[in-house]
């Protein structure tokens, strides 16, 4: 079997990979890249073989970071199918056509405010095209084999992460490679603990966002309450980048508890998103993936009010009272958070709350690192609100939860790839992994290949 790396490679973002085994070609994940410039304009780029050329894409999870490029990947002649897990096609049905209206109004602002470098400034794919791309799902239940040809099987574990995520399992000539994904954490309140393969593995591509650090050990459900009351207590609004499915449901889910126990007050709680849509159904079919019961699922889903239209989100930014909005995108590489960062930002009452890892060059990034401005728009927006990053938020095992599913995966993982990582996180990672679990590791750079 033959492994391209064509990202998420001294990075976060951009997750694909290319397996060739058997006269097939498909992909394991196929995620836009974020933060840098010279990583997002590798979106623009033809990618080193023919869309055409792939049999199949494999899906990890719905996360825009591992599926955002596949209304681009169809929309360059891709005619094959995309297996992924049942909730993870569920989420795709709104994330890809969000993504794809947030880079349609994003184009359209910059046209109309004429900003951008490029004339006129046009989307990476359109909402069509996502909604298009829906076409070409096929799932597959955790446990079942899948396959591709007489030596060519894939099965799909649950990994924690979010709804439907998966690490998947690549069978080839006798050879086991077991893609991670991203690994969730063992103690996430609403995800189940991850599963493993029975049988042995050879070969593991395993993530590393959190290689070099630990969670901080805080409680989450007490920092959002002290937020909260403190940015209300001002007058003030808080504003949570992050994408209306995932990240969100976990903010909605210590906010619901919350209110009902009376710990912050009843203000109006916000999701805004081209595509906005109240998910309870989404996470009562998919019981089986979470610990949430059917009526944890209504109280976490039912506390807010779900924005779509230009106008109503427009109208939150000129609204004087407390109130949380939740808006894509979690990094605020762009979309409508962007708006609201900009009209809220520069107040000291409000709260830029971020929920996980920012990637190198986002704005996130920046914010969370201390700058007290952000370039929006072409212009330079002072921020003087409070910033926070509850990393005790996220969806990612840290370096010890990492190490922990690395130690339980059935060996003999004769080789580690460590990739989906930034640099320092990925080294740390392999020198942790080398010391405390005797294992080979190899940290690949983008475009290299390897034989397993």
């Amino acid at each position: 079997m033959k492994l391209t790396f064509l990202g998420a490679t001294g990075t976060v973002t951009g997750s694909k990979y290319l397996v060739q085994s058997d006269n097939k070609k498909i992909l394991i994940d196929c995620g836009l890249f974020q933060g840098l410039k010279n990583l997002r304009l590798r979106n623009w780029q033809e990618l080193p073989m023919n869309a055409s050329e792939l049999d199949a894409v494999i899906l990890t999870h719905a996360h825009i970071d591992h599926s955002g490029y596949i209304p681009k990947l169809v929309k360059s002649g891709f005619k094959g199918k995309i297996y992924c897990t049942p909730a993870t096609f569920d989420l795709c049905r709104i994330l890809l056509p969000d993504c794809g209206h947030i880079q349609e109004e994003d184009a359209k602002y910059a046209n109309k405010r004429g900003y951008s470098k490029h004339q006129p400034a046009l989307p990476l794919f359109t909402l069509k095209d996502a909604q298009e791309s829906l076409s070409h799902f096929s799932t597959v239940q955790y446990g079942t084999s899948l396959n591709l040809s007489a030596n060519l099987e894939i099965e799909f574990y649950n990994a924690g992460h979010i709804l439907g995520s998966s690490h998947v399992l690549v069978k080839s000539n006798g050879s086991r490679t077991l893609f991670s994904g991203d690994i969730g954490r063992a103690d996430d309140p609403i995800m189940k603990t991850p599963d493993f393969p029975a049988e042995a593995v050879d070969n593991v591509v395993m993530e590393s966002t959190y290689g070099d650090r630990l969670h901080a050990a805080s409680n989450p459900e007490e920092e959002i309450a002290q937020i909260i009351n403190s940015t209300a207590e001002k007058g003030g609004t808080v504003i949570v980048p992050a994408f209306a499915v995932g990240r969100s449901q976990s903010v909605l889910y210590y906010v619901s508890k919350l209110v009902r126990e009376a710990r912050i007050p009843k203000l109006p709680i916000y999701v805004n998103s081209p595509m906005a849509t109240n998910v309870t159904n989404i996470y009562c079919e998919h019981r089986y993936n979470h610990r949430l019961t059917e009526k944890q699922c209504h109280e976490m889903c039912d506390v807010a009010k779900y924005v779509n239209s230009v106008e109503e989100s427009i109208s939150l930014n000129s609204s004087p009272f407390p109130k949380v909005i939740i808006s894509a995108s979690g990094m605020a590489t762009g979309g409508r958070v962007i708006h609201h960062i900009k009209a809220y930002g520069s107040d000291s009452k409000n709260t830029i709350l971020f929920t996980g890892f920012q990637a190198a060059g986002t704005r996130g990034e920046k914010l969370t690192k201390g700058s007290r401005s952000v370039k929006i728009h072409g212009q330079e927006i002072s921020i003087n609100a409070r910033v926070e990053n509850l990393e005790s938020l996220s969806a990612h095992a840290d370096s010890q939860g990492l190490l922990e599913w690395l130690g339980k995966v059935p060996g003999p993982k004769g080789k580690v790839f460590i990739t989906h990582g930034e640099s320092s996180a990925a080294k740390s990672l392999k020198l942790q992994i080398e010391t405390k679990l005797g294992l080979s590791c190899e940290i690949p750079s983008y475009l290299n290949e390897a034989s397993i």
